[in-house]
């Protein structure tokens, strides 16, 4: 009897913790949820390239930009998302910096020599 009064005891001690452990997160999550909406905005535009040196030489351009807090770049979809302040950096000026590194995007094309400058498997024009 003794002995299942002590698991008894102990599993409601682990249940408590995973309960106290997820309240802590939903508040966490909840809290950098309105961070992000307070300070900053996410958008998505299209970047051409084909590989893994594409996505850290786009992803290095956009998170170099003062403002920019995350870029991540999706190779299949060839979509670059970012979090950004629009008090620091506007969406053209990121626009602006990718193309600078060889990478086109809807509304501006990088030059012909910059495009001509990266490595094989980088180039994505016809």
């Amino acid at each position: 009897m003794k002995f299942i009064n002590v698991m008894l005891a102990g599993l409601f001690v682990l249940f408590s913790a995973g309960l106290m452990q997820a309240e802590t997160n939903s508040r966490t999550n909840l809290n950098l949820a309105e961070i992000t909406s307070e300070t900053g905005e996410k958008t998505s535009f299209k970047v051409y390239g084909n590989c893994g040196m594409c996505e850290n030489r786009i992803e290095k351009a956009a998170k170099g930009l003062e403002g920019v807090t995350s870029a991540s770049w999706d190779r299949d979809a060839e979509m670059l998302t970012i979090e950004y302040n629009p008090e620091k950096v506007n969406v053209m000026d990121v626009h602006k910096a990718i193309a600078e590194v060889g990478h086109d995007t809807k509304k501006v094309k990088a030059d012909d020599k910059t495009y001509k400058n990266l490595p094989g498997c980088c180039k994505y024009r016809d």
